[in-house]
C-alpha cells in the first residue's frame, strides 16, 4: 500500500503514517516529521503511539516516504453530502489510528462500520471521517 514519491516532507510537518505491520495494515497514525534521513526515509514521532519500553514516551521510528501522507482535509469537498449514509467509505478512529471501513447502517447515535477484517463495530459520528486517498499529490474523496 505504498504511495508514489512526493516532494520531501519538512521537519515539524504533521502527517499520517500508514502501518505495514501484520494486523495493522492500511491503518494510519498521526505523527510529526522529526528529520529527513535522506534516501526517501524519515524519522517520525507518533502523536498517540508510545514506546514499548516506556509507555509515557511517544514512539519514534524511521519510515519510508511512501508510508507518509499529509493530514487529510478536515471536511470533504463541498460537492458531497453532509454526514454519513449506508455504503459510505469512512475512516474510524480506534486503537490510536484511523481504519478504513464501510457504513452499514445507524442505530441510535452509532454508525455500524464493517472492516475488511470481518469486524463490524458501532461508532459515534465524532469518531468517523470521510475516507480519502492521497495519490500523486492530490486527495481523492470516496463516498
Amino acid at each position: 500500500m505504498g504511495f508514489p514519491r512526493a516532494k520531501a516532507f519538512k521537519e515539524g510537518k504533521r502527517v499520517e503514517v500508514c502501518s505495514r505491520e501484520d494486523g495493522f495494515q492500511g491503518s494510519y497514525y498521526g505523527a510529526t516529521i522529526l528529520q529527513n534521513m535522506g534516501d526517501n526515509k524519515y524519522k517520525v514521532k507518533y502523536n498517540r503511539l508510545v514506546s514499548e519500553d516506556d509507555h509515557s514516551i511517544p514512539l519514534e521510528e524511521v519510515v519510508e516516504g511512501d508510508e507518509i501522507r499529509p493530514l487529510p482535509p478536515l471536511a470533504p469537498p463541498k460537492k458531497t453530502k453532509a454526514g454519513f449514509a449506508d455504503g459510505d467509505r469512512v475512516d474510524a478512529f480506534d486503537n490510536d489510528g484511523w481504519w478504513s471501513g464501510i457504513i452499514t447502517g445507524k442505530v441510535g447515535c452509532y454508525f455500524g462500520v464493517y472492516f475488511e477484517t470481518g469486524h463490524h463495530i458501532g461508532y459515534p459520528e465524532r469518531m468517523l471521517r470521510h475516507h480519502m486517498d492521497w495519490r500523486n499529490g492530490e486527495w481523492f474523496f470516496y463516498h
